[in-house]
């Protein structure tokens, strides 16, 4: 609500390459444990299950060399003997068919594990969003001025969505991995040390080879992300702005800036997918050198009977088996790394703070509302070193038309703020009938006002939606009478659709005019005890100005309203007029008077009727 320098200074979010790395993962880590409560079995299964998948893998691989033995150990006994040779129960096929059962085995605790993380990433996903939804409707006024909206949904949305991508595929990912090249490199210990120790240099290889690529796939997608952001904006601001552009000419020019950002976004966008693409190719290359090198020294073993059929292709096995979780690891470390930052940031949104709780005993103003509203020594200020208003008096008696002027950043709206409780203050106090409105009860105090801003906003819904916004309860007649009142009745009835017209949250269907007056009518229909109105009839035209007015005369009869004014010539007979400059009251009284003691007020009016 309130103007540009009225607001605490905008926070600009922190650079995209900082996002990509969390600042404590290990703190993040321990909140989302936090946040599995009634989950943690799954994740306890999944990890049993993912260490007997990963023992009945090596493990066939291992029983694979017997099998083979005992096969080739038969099939040159059939040759020598001159005998067909035939797999039966008694003759090797029960060991087949073990060795299809360990297979068996580890493809079902594998299949296990996609089932449970696939439901366990979508309800953690499920649980953090509820949060940030309670946690929205908590947050401050000044958390939305001090953050833009797509900061706040992206966290809502992508930001899960990356750490659902993980949880989900990621953590299984790295535990097989980890737990394949430790198990596989174990085995190969035993098998034989040098030809093991030949993998482990070749693995060092890779593993830095993975680090570098990593380093600059980090940089390449935080360079896309960037450019990617810039497009979006660029897109939108030829939408949103489109009508300015074609008035000044500048289409080819706007064009020129769309398609230069997305010749960024292009040429990031291949630098990134040629990293990310290129990295297990250079992998693999080194683990195929590591394989033919391997080949050639257990091809020598194998001729001088130092190594059995069995156990060579076994030992090759586990190069592989060891090899491919080395080739993703990087990429996957990196992947959990993004998630934890995404979901820091979801926790940063979680922990920011919320609005100051109703006291313990709440206080309600007795029925029915006078609508005497009074600051007693107010002191506020956005920032602590940075006091707007020190010391604020006023009183608004019941039925007083109370109109606030000033300059642009004079502390107009940040009044209003403060009547609504929208910020507390920092001193002093605001009573609504003699009670202090810091103990009684957010909702209960702004059910008494009615709000109609100089911005005027509709919600995605029928035109009666929007006007029963205040009032979901509200009777069809109803809601005709209040149209009627702020004369957008016969406009409403004009439309395919008439009330039942339903409206985008941009309103495109209707001019700013036509907006304004939906949401008086909405005011209307509320019947609020206290009434502000900021520059509210500032869309419309002269003519529908003076019957707005008439209207809203009749609204404010023996209602306190405060009136928020550009246009001095709509308060003159205002009765009780407050000049504002810098956050202080610098001259208050009627038309008149202020007129007859020629200060700011009187300079002010003889300015706009010069």
């Amino acid at each position: 609500m309130a103007s540009d320098n009225d607001q605490p200074e905008y926070q600009a979010p922190e650079t995209a390459e900082e996002l990509e790395v969390p600042k404590n993962a290990l703190a993040t880590i321990a909140r989302l444990w936090d946040a599995m409560v009634g989950l943690r079995w799954r994740i306890v299964a999944c990890t049993v299950s993912a260490v007997l998948y990963v023992v009945a893998t090596l493990a066939a691989v291992g029983f694979s060399a017997s099998v083979i033995d005992m096969l080739w150990a038969k099939i040159q006994a059939s040759f020598a003997s001159g005998e067909p040779f035939v797999l039966t129960l008694e003759n090797g096929g029960a060991r087949v068919l073990t060795f299809l059962g360990i297979w068996t085995a580890a493809w079902a605790f594998y299949s296990f594990n996609d089932l449970v993380m696939a439901s366990f990433a979508e309800r953690l996903n499920l649980r953090l969003r509820e949060r940030i939804s309670a946690k929205l409707a908590r947050l401050p006024l000044s958390y939305f001025d001090a953050h833009q909206p797509g900061d706040t949904i992206s966290r809502a949305t992508n930001d899960l969505d990356k750490v659902s991508e993980v949880l989900q595929r990621g953590v299984l990912q790295l535990l097989t991995s980890v737990m394949t090249v430790v198990g596989a490199v174990l085995i190969m210990l035993t098998v034989d040390v040098r030809l093991a120790c030949i993998f482990l240099a070749f693995a060092a290889v890779a593993l830095a080879v993975t680090k570098v690529f990593a380093t600059r796939t980090l940089k390449a997608a935080t360079a896309r992300q960037a450019s990617l952001g810039a497009l979006t904006g660029r897109v939108e601001e030829a939408y949103s702005g489109r009508a300015v552009i074609k008035a000044f000419g500048r289409d080819e020019a706007s064009a020129g800036e769309v398609l230069a950002a997305a010749q960024s976004l292009a040429d990031s966008s291949a630098s990134s997918d040629f990293l990310t693409n290129a990295v297990g190719p250079a992998i693999r290359f080194v683990m195929r050198l590591c394989q033919v090198t391997i080949a050639v020294l257990a091809g020598q073993m194998l001729i001088a009977g130092q190594l059995s059929v069995g156990v060579f292709q076994a030992f090759f096995q586990y190069v592989t088996q060891a090899s491919e979780p080395l080739t993703q690891l990087g990429l996957t470390v990196n992947m959990l790394q993004g998630a934890l930052a995404a979901a820091e940031r979801v926790f940063a949104l979680l922990d920011e703070p919320e609005v100051e709780a109703d006291p313990a005993e709440v206080l309600a103003p007795v029925e029915p509302v006078r609508g005497r509203v009074a600051f007693e020594h107010v002191r506020f200020g956005y920032s602590a070193d940075k006091p707007l208003m020190r010391d604020v008096s006023l009183v608004a008696e019941p039925g007083q038309k109370v109109a606030i002027v000033g300059a642009t950043g004079a502390g107009k709206t940040t009044l209003i703020n403060l009547l609504m409780r929208f910020y507390e203050v920092d001193g002093g106090r605001i009573t609504l009938d003699g009670v202090d409105t810091r103990r009684m009860r957010a909702q209960v105090l702004r059910r008494e006002f009615g709000m109609v801003l100089q911005d005027a906003w509709l919600f995605e819904g029928t035109i009666a939606e929007n006007i029963a916004y205040g009032r979901p309860d509200a009777t069809r007649d109803e809601v005709v009478e209040a149209a009627r009142a702020a004369h957008v009745d016969y406009f409403i009835r004009t439309l395919p659709h008439g009330y039942d017209t339903v409206l985008a949250n941009d309103a495109d269907a209707v001019s700013a005019g036509q907006r304004q007056l939906l949401t008086i009518a909405r005011a209307m229909l509320c019947d609020p005890s206290i009434l502000i109105l900021d520059e509210a009839t500032s869309s419309v035209d002269t003519r529908t100005e003076q019957a707005i007015v008439h209207a809203m005369e009749t609204l404010m009869a023996g209602r306190t309203s405060f009136v928020i004014a550009h246009r001095l010539s709509t308060i003159v007979d205002a009765d009780l007029i407050l000049v504002m400059d810098r956050g202080t009251i610098v001259e208050q009284g009627t038309h008149d008077e202020l007129m007859a003691a020629g200060g700011a007020y009187a300079e002010l009016y003889l300015s706009q009727f010069a």
